[in-house]
């Protein structure tokens, strides 16, 4: 085993130690020692690649030798904490399951939001060369993108850049908002309230939209008075139920299942029966919480798996929609015995 000036061994130099030294990016690196045909690189920077290798002893891998024309079988995924989320762990599930219909192998970073980790991850699969790689967030909001990943395509799954030019796939929270109220609609309920979250985000604004929506294409005014701001667990539902009792409402769409959680507790403390006294609707189809409830919550799903399978697709050219705003996937609702 030999070593080099910067104290490592020749077999564990790496792409990233070859660009650093290069002052060039790991993406630049790949093209020059892959020959990568069509490749735009100046006659500077491929000199300094080929003087950095040189230097380094860097040998391409195994793996490297089996790439075509400089790319992989491999997408890349790199998330902030959906693999330690039980629900969002779905958008993994749905793009691993659409990868394989493909032809690909997922390769899967979980950060837990740690912005070296992510920066090292996503060098990584820049590395192995991989065919993209889908970003996502466990919770959908807009995010500032990380600047290597503009080195590769790139697919934002269950979140948005503004201005980047990155697509994205994200859950209609609006149709969901909607879908929630035109099921206590039509169970005959005509004075709904609304538990919403205090936290801005495009859930709290969509999912009011789509309340507001329902209401509207049945005939009814909109009532502020029954829409209560809470925070967005289960005590902001526990702690909104006198409001909500008060309000003589007969049936609440809750922001979420930690909400409607909240809300059933409360009502219980008052001798009131879901859905005899009161309709409950929550958001999102947490299971460990919505089919044990009793009764179990009705609930609208937030699509996780299928916003992971529709990231794929996206990201292989299978789905090119026309609109430069996020793909939109719809959250269906899951009817059970709370309404």
């Amino acid at each position: 085993m030999t070593s080099t000036g910067h104290g490592r061994s020749t077999s564990g130099i790496t792409m990233r130690d070859v660009a650093k030294v290069a002052g060039v990016s790991v993406a630049t690196v790949s093209h020059v020692v892959n020959d990568k045909p069509g490749a735009r690189i100046g006659d500077d920077a491929r000199r300094r690649v080929h003087e950095a290798v040189t230097e380094l002893g860097y040998r391409p891998n195994a793996l490297a030798k089996t790439l075509s024309q400089g790319t992989s079988r491999f997408i890349g995924l790199v998330a902030d904490a959906i693999a330690t989320t039980p629900f969002a762990g779905q958008i993994i599930h749905g793009a691993q399951d659409e990868a394989w219909k493909h032809g690909y192998v997922l390769l899967v970073a979980n950060t837990d939001g740690n912005t070296a980790a992510e920066d090292e991850a996503i060098m990584m699969m820049l590395e192995h060369q991989v065919r993209g790689i889908l970003y996502s967030t466990w919770y959908h909001h807009e995010i500032t993108v990380p600047e290597a990943l503009h080195q590769t395509d790139t697919v934002l799954v269950d979140c948005f850049a503004g201005g980047s030019g990155l697509p994205a796939v994200v859950p209609d929270e609006e149709q969901g908002g909607r879908s929630a109220t035109e099921a206590l609609l039509a169970a005959g309920h005509r004075r709904i309230a609304f538990i919403n979250t205090t936290t801005p985000s495009p859930a709290q604004s969509g999912r009011l939209a789509g309340y507001r929506s329902a209401l509207e294409s049945a005939g009814l005014d909109f009532d502020e008075s029954l829409v209560f701001p809470a925070s967005p667990e289960q005590e902001g539902g526990y702690t909104a139920t006198a409001s909500i009792v008060d309000s003589r409402a007969t049936a609440v769409f809750c922001h979420n299942d930690r909400v409607a959680m909240g809300l059933y507790d409360g009502l219980r403390e008052r001798g009131l029966r879901i859905p005899d006294d009161m309709a409950v609707m929550g958001f999102d189809n947490q299971d460990v919480i919505a089919a044990h409830l009793r009764p179990p919550l009705s609930t609208v799903a937030l699509p996780h798996y299928e916003l992971g399978a529709a990231g794929v697709r996206r990201l292989l050219g299978l789905e090119t929609p026309s609109t430069t705003h996020p793909q939109l996937i719809a959250c269906p609702p899951i009817q059970r015995h709370s309404i």
